[in-house]
């Protein structure tokens, strides 16, 4: 499968994006999610981005206010996905123009639709930045 889930935090650790691709109740998100967003933002700048927690390896990034955090099978390569969340800050940037944690606050369901564009069932599906957008484009001109 791949990609178990991808999350954005802030740096008070608060999610603002959760997105599985695997099904865990409320409660095992919710316990899921504090143990890795602490375990992740008490790390400092110097130690690499990938953690190990339970079944999954953590790989995450931080641009300016936000973490972008995916959990993965232990088999997948740890700089492929950082690639794919460096993709997915340059298509949001391209989209809102320099992302930042209130445009993902108050136009969620369009950072949703990006990641829908990107993956599919844990698989990265699609890289182009132009075929991510284009639906989300279109969407806005017919509103």
């Amino acid at each position: 499968m791949g990609i178990r889930f991808i999350l954005m935090v802030n740096k008070q650790g608060q999610t603002r994006l959760a997105q599985y691709y695997e099904w865990l109740t409320l409660e095992e998100r919710r316990a899921l999610e504090g143990e890795i967003v602490r375990k992740c933002l008490a790390r400092n700048d110097q130690q690499c981005s990938f953690v190990e927690h339970r079944n999954y390896k953590i790989v995450y990034r931080r641009y300016a206010s936000l973490f972008f955090l995916v959990g993965v099978d232990n088999y997948e390569n740890e700089l492929a996905i950082l690639e794919f969340i460096h993709l997915l800050v340059e298509t949001m940037d391209r989209h809102f123009g320099n992302v930042c944690e209130l445009d993902i606050m108050f136009h969620l369901e369009k950072a949703h639709f990006m990641l829908e564009e990107m993956v599919m069932n844990g698989c990265v599906v699609e890289t182009s930045r132009a075929n991510i957008l284009t639906p989300i484009q279109l969407m806005d001109k017919s509103s």
